[in-house]
């Protein structure tokens, strides 16, 4: 018998409809879910074999988020946007096949092509070149065994620990998107934010608020492949491999303020400067390095290898020179070239693997999938910059943009009517053939605790810095959160700076005019799943397992070379033909290019009479594009300079970023108008002094011991 209806009172049906409402008006109140709408616990961590396994090709959750991030914007690159490359040659200095039977690295005779890529990571093609950012390095080597690509950075560890989280860390740092600013700028909310929440950020972010963030120039930095990958021999025996790009003139940079007025006077300050100096014959150079661990020692740091927010120290593990590279030559077509060329991590030859390093795994996926969305076809490989040197031959046909012209009649393996080709070849014919390792885990969606000390490394490095580089370090914390706008965000990174240092933390607090708080009221690492366990995966306290590693600071690179400084030399008509000969045979016959800044274009006359060509009227150019500043005599010369106030501006500015200044004879009537009349005896500025002193202190980039003075002068 049917049961009567009951009525509904209406209450439950309120009831909802009042919970519907309130959820539709709070924001925060709705769950995450995949597109599909399934609830998802976990998108910071990755589907591994294990805790440090391998990621799983099974895990949609990954390739939905980073696939969706990496078809975000067409045909622009998502990241690394704004790039500069040439072209160039690798030699190796020494066989290694103890290490790899790679043969780019047992065949001295090789010259193996190259090109390279250099760009910043946040802003647009249209950004300014010396935004404070971290530089990409890529290399893509062309060997006869096909192509391998090294995709680094200037900075020899990343933002994050695993793939997955990579869409996050880019949304915030690039621009809010209510707004779209600021742009190529990482000092806003978003950023400090998701730092603030993200405590493995640290170790790259402390990277980034130091002087290595605002290089010199591209031929001056870094580089670095990040991740520890696999070399192996012809035994089959395996090392762990950390790569490093060494420049031969050195790692300089600029100071933030200089940056800024760079970025006004000239921003393609970086583009050009590369460009110029491969036009001009100074070809840059680095030597290749490299970190080795053997298998059997993976486990003897105080720090995880497959940790890409990890360095190895240098004083533990040295790093052994193999080879130099040498840009000799500019691309032909910049969009052909720079703009199409197409780096993969996946890209690799015979002698080298990949470990399980989870950010390394899911670039694996993820820069094909960004590649195609950005070059359009599967055929990217065949555009000319991206093809192999090494003849391809296989059964993938057709696609968007074919074109090659592929022959015969077949197209799959295995076949007889094709003659059984392409043929499959064996390992001792050149295959490839994936390293064997063993693989005994749970499939599970988290991380190695062993990837949970977030503070020792940044302190390191912090502690590793002289003291001006550690004077930079505070001004940029300073200057990036006092940008911010919620004092919370402000008051979690102050929190988080003192768990790396507590006077860096002191003397940004004083710049915000803040207190540093005793403790914070919610666990700061958020990098973790809803059903994670939260003290498991809190960052620990700081280890101090090396009280310094001198190789961190630039206080200690090469100062040796003064090849493509730029100096300008300050003149009008009359100046000092004496004068300009003696230092410009000092200082060119070294490779430094002077260049005469005078009230006006075109020529000025020295006092013989001739005509010198003007390289720069002074009201279209800075002090903050030049290496040093050079003031010749003659009477006429210096009386015209005298009446110019942005010639007296250009040597303060100078002085005060702590730049070589000389001048010879009257010359020194221009610099007793400046601030540096009460700084002769500084050590980098030479009144009538030998061109030999001006320049070896050229050569030392600054002088630094001048900062706390210059910063109180008024220029």
């Amino acid at each position: 018998m049917e049961q009567p209806k009951k009525k509904d009172s209406g209450e439950g049906t309120s009831k909802k409809q009042e919970q519907l409402s309130q959820y539709k008006k709070d924001p925060t109140n709705k769950p995450l879910t995949t597109k599909q709408g399934l609830k998802v616990n976990d998108t910071n961590n990755s589907l591994k074999s294990g805790e440090r396994g391998a990621t799983l090709l099974e895990d949609f959750l990954l390739r939905e988020k980073i696939s969706s991030f990496d078809h975000e914007r067409i045909p622009e690159r998502i990241v690394h946007a704004r790039g500069s490359g040439a072209h160039g040659v690798f030699e190796l200095y020494k066989p290694i096949p103890e290490y790899t039977k790679a043969g780019i690295f047992n065949d001295t005779s090789r010259k193996t092509p190259v090109f390279v890529r250099f760009s910043t990571v946040a802003g647009s093609k249209g950004s300014p070149d010396l935004a404070r950012d971290v530089r990409g390095f890529a290399t893509k080597f062309y060997t006869d065994e096909g192509t391998w690509d090294l995709v680094g950075n200037n900075m020899p560890i990343f933002f994050i620990q695993d793939a997955m989280k990579f869409p996050d860390l880019i949304h915030s740092v690039k621009p809010e998107p209510h707004r779209e600013i600021p742009q190529a700028a990482s000092a806003h909310d978003t950023f400090y934010d998701f730092v603030s929440h993200t405590t493995e950020t640290l170790h790259n972010h402390i990277w980034v608020m130091s002087d290595r963030a605002i290089p010199r120039s591209l031929r001056m930095m870094e580089g670095f492949g990040i991740h520890s990958f696999r070399m192996i021999n012809d035994k089959g025996e395996a090392h762990f491999v950390k790569f490093h790009w060494k420049p031969l003139l050195g790692i300089h940079s600029v100071t933030w303020d200089e940056a800024l007025k760079i970025n006004g006077a000239d921003p393609d300050f970086h583009r050009r400067d590369l460009w110029d100096a491969i036009e001009a014959g100074q070809y840059p150079e680095w030597e290749l390095g490299l970190q080795l661990i053997p298998e059997a020692d993976e486990h003897k740091f105080d720090f995880d290898l497959l940790d890409p927010t990890k360095l190895i120290p240098e004083e533990m593990v040295p790093v052994q020179t193999v080879g130099k590279m040498t840009l000799n030559r500019n691309p032909d077509n910049f969009f052909a070239e720079t703009e199409q060329v197409a780096f993969l991590p996946g890209h690799i030859v015979p002698g080298l693997d990949f470990t399980n390093d989870p950010l390394l795994q899911g670039r694996l996926f993820s820069y094909r999938d960004t590649q195609l969305s950005r070059l359009g076809s599967i055929n990217f490989q065949q555009i000319p910059i991206n093809k192999s040197v090494a003849e391809t031959h296989n059964n993938q046909r057709d696609g968007h943009m074919q074109m090659e012209i592929p022959k015969g009649k077949t197209a799959y393996f295995p076949n007889s009517i094709g003659g059984g080709c392409p043929h499959l070849s064996k390992i001792a014919e050149g295959a490839f053939d994936s390293y064997e390792e063993r693989i005994d885990a749970k499939k599970v969606r988290t991380r190695s605790e062993s990837f949970s000390d977030h503070f020792s490394q940044p302190a390191l490095f912090y502690r590793s810095l002289a003291e001006w580089e550690q004077a930079h370090v505070a001004a940029a914390y300073t200057f990036e959160l006092g940008k911010c706008t919620y004092d919370s965000v402000k008051s979690r990174m102050l929190w988080v700076i003192n768990q790396i240092d507590e006077k860096l933390a002191q003397k940004v607090a004083e710049g915000l005019g803040m207190e540093v708080p005793a403790k914070i009221e919610q666990p700061i690492n958020q990098a973790i799943g809803a059903d994670a366990d939260v003290k498991k995966h809190q960052p620990g306290k700081k280890k101090n397992y090396l009280d310094k590693s001198p190789a961190l600071s630039q206080a200690n690179t090469k100062f040796d070379s003064i090849a493509t400084r730029k100096v300008a030399v300050l003149v009008a008509d009359g100046f000092s033909s004496k004068d300009y000969e003696k230092v410009i045979n000092s200082l060119e016959k070294e490779g430094a290019m002077l260049m005469l800044v005078a009230p006006h274009g075109g020529n000025v006359k020295c006092d013989k009479g001739h005509d010198h060509p003007v390289d720069a009227a002074i009201n279209t150019t800075e002090s903050v594009l030049f290496d040093a500043v050079y003031v010749p005599g003659g009477k006429k010369s210096v009386e015209m300079l005298v009446k110019t106030a942005k010639f007296t501006k250009f040597l303060n500015e100078a002085f005060k970023h702590c730049k070589a200044i000389a001048a010879n004879n009257e010359g020194e009537e221009l610099i007793d108008k400046t601030v540096i009349k009460a700084f002769k005896d500084d050590k980098a500025v030479f009144i009538n002094d030998s061109a030999d002193e001006f320049r070896n202190a050229i050569a030392q980039h600054r002088n630094w011991d001048r900062m706390a003075v210059a910063e109180e002068v008024a220029v």
